[in-house]
């Protein structure tokens, strides 16, 4: 009696799973019209599917000891040089020489595995986003204080869910190439999503990077590698170089004042706190009473906790007369702790984007051609320009009045490395850690006397505080 080869299809019932032949290279390689499993005499449990596409792939059935029940274990796909019918029989006696048990726990691991390089990019997105914002004690903070482990990571997540997500949130994490982000990187830097931006290619490459290195640490490995290496270079950015005029800050100061503006008032105090001060938008937003020392002394300051600054040190802000005049009027009330108080959410400072949006205003979700509501630069008539350009314009005016590059430096917290034309040393930058509150408060008292005539507001004292005139 002679054996018949039997091929039994994937719906085929267990009685006929028990057919089986001696599973040869030859039949791994035959064309079917419909997927069918052919199981090997020689080696029992091991089977071989082939597809109508012509991909064989061998598998292992065997009864799993913890559970009692029959499961399947992948074993590779067939191929006559690399991997043949013979190399999946010794596959077979090797997984069974360790045991059943030893088995079961290898397939587990590699199907949890699968199932890790199995996840999509829109998936290692909103899982990185959420390890991001976890609350996290920091180091830098005495008090314990919880916060999130990437402080900056809504402007990460913006920027991945902007860019990368609509693009290639679909693909398998483990498929995205060098040539994927590339492409994409060209294509915001050509405008083809959203405004032409260098900067926010820049930012969406380290954005990815970032992903992409944490997707591939070990205990997650849901890539092998990252794809953000060697990319091609970004053409060169051009620098923002804006300064407002004398005119334009005359336009700008008493613009704010107006009252049929649609942009909350503190909010517009909050802009002119960033002109006087220098201090960035992040630095000065959530300022809280708290942190003001000697309001009423000769001395004022404004201490910006570490965990605020950019550089995590304290910074130590003198405040001028014409800046606390502003923190006056913001301050309307004795049971109000944030000096910028939002004017939507009762006790929380103004929205992170709120400056920035107040200066250019917001646009229709629907139709981003349109504009919901006008910015304070459309509706003064002034030149488009961001919070940022503040600090450039007190830093350029502190300049014109002839104040020497460290003294402002200072007054930005930005690294002093030259004082007077001599050169510092960079250890000696790092264990002076001395505020030069005397020279910042020269700095920024100049320049609030420089904008008080700008204005054409009469100049005040440092020390004459009493009565205070609200000018701001």
């Amino acid at each position: 009696m002679t054996d018949t080869t039997t091929t039994i299809k994937s719906a085929a019932t267990q009685r006929a799973r028990k057919g089986s032949v001696i599973l040869t290279d030859r039949m791994c390689e035959k064309r079917v019209t419909e997927r069918v499993k052919i199981y090997d005499r020689k080696c029992p449990g091991l089977y071989v599917s082939i597809t109508a596409a012509g991909v064989a792939t061998f598998s292992f059935k065997f009864t799993d000891p913890t559970t009692g029940k029959q499961r399947t274990g992948w074993l590779g796909t067939h191929n006559p040089e690399t991997f043949a019918v013979e190399d999946a029989r010794s596959k077979v006696y090797g997984l069974r020489a360790t045991g059943a048990a030893a088995v079961a726990e290898s397939f587990r691991e590699r199907k949890l595995q699968q199932a890790k390089r199995g996840k999509t990019v829109a998936e290692i997105i909103e899982e990185r986003i959420a390890w991001m914002q976890t609350p996290v004690r920091k180091a830098d903070d005495p008090d314990g204080e919880m916060r999130p482990r990437l402080e900056s990571w809504e402007t990460t997540a913006s920027h991945l869910r902007r860019f990368l997500k609509p693009r290639l949130g679909k693909k398998l994490a483990g498929d995205v190439t060098k040539h994927d982000i590339a492409t994409l990187s060209n294509d915001i830097v050509a405008g083809k999503l959203g405004v032409p931006s260098v900067s926010n290619a820049r930012h969406m490459r380290r954005a990815a990077s970032g992903l992409f290195n944490w997707a591939a640490e070990a205990g997650r490995d849901y890539v092998t590698a990252s794809p953000c290496i060697n990319l091609p270079k970004l053409p060169k950015e051009i620098h923002r170089s804006r300064v407002l005029s004398e005119n334009e800050i005359r336009i700008f100061w008493h613009g704010l004042d107006r009252d049929d503006l649609p942009w909350d008032r503190r909010t517009r105090l909050a802009l002119k706190f960033e002109l006087v001060t220098m201090l960035r938008s992040g630095e000065l937003r959530p300022a809280h009473r708290d942190e003001l020392v000697g309001l009423d002394g000769e001395f004022p300051r404004f201490d910006v906790p570490a965990k605020r600054v950019k550089k995590r040190r304290v910074i130590e802000q003198p405040l001028s007369s014409l800046a606390v005049e502003i923190i006056r009027e913001a301050l309307a009330s004795d049971g109000q702790g944030f000096v910028f108080e939002s004017p939507v959410y009762p006790g929380q400072p103004v929205h992170r984007t709120a400056l920035a949006t107040a200066l250019r205003g917001t646009k229709h979700e629907t139709n981003k051609d349109k504009t919901k509501t006008p910015g304070l630069c459309e509706l003064l008539g002034l030149k488009r320009f961001t919070p940022h350009d503040l600090r450039r314009t007190a830093a350029t005016l502190a300049g014109d009045l002839g104040f020497s590059d460290a003294a402002i430096a200072k007054c930005l917290d930005h690294a002093v490395t030259k004082d007077d034309g001599e050169k510092i040393s960079r250890v000696t930058g790092i264990y002076s850690q001395s505020k030069r509150e005397k020279q910042k408060r020269m700095v920024l008292d100049g320049i609030a006397a420089e904008l008080r005539r700008i204005i054409g507001e009469p100049a005040v004292k440092a020390v004459d505080r009493e009565p205070m005139r609200l000018v701001a």
